[in-house]
């Protein structure tokens, strides 16, 4: 098992920045992809970005450019780093990791844009 748990996610004015934090405990030998997803009210779960242990990363066409997507396998924490956010980007973004056939997700952090 793999326990997942995000911080930072708040109110933000329409150009600002947050920046997300996600630790990872438990059985994490071998964790391959982590990362981001969103859900905004009345939407689907969709993908925000990902990386993968070798630190390759994968970005919705609605983020790149803006959001940034790292690593710290020392401290086992993938980090969201949202720039020049839009009220678009209003929702519940949940942590996502993946261990072999396995994935876990985190409990999710609200992030609200204000226009």
């Amino acid at each position: 098992q793999v326990q997942l748990v995000e911080s930072g996610g708040g109110l933000v004015q329409a150009g600002g920045s947050l920046r997300l934090s996600c630790a990872a405990s438990g059985n994490i030998f071998n964790i391959n992809a982590m990362g981001w997803y969103r859900q905004a009210p009345g939407k689907q779960r969709e993908l925000v970005g990902l990386i993968g242990s070798s630190g390759m990363t994968n970005y919705a066409d609605s983020v790149k450019g803006r959001f940034t997507v790292s690593r710290d396998n020392a401290k086992n924490t993938v980090y969201l780093q949202m720039n020049s956010l839009k009220p678009e980007d209003t929702g519940v973004y949940y942590c996502y990791s993946q261990k072999g056939a396995y994935q876990y997700w985190g409990q999710g952090t609200q992030v609200t844009v204000s226009s």
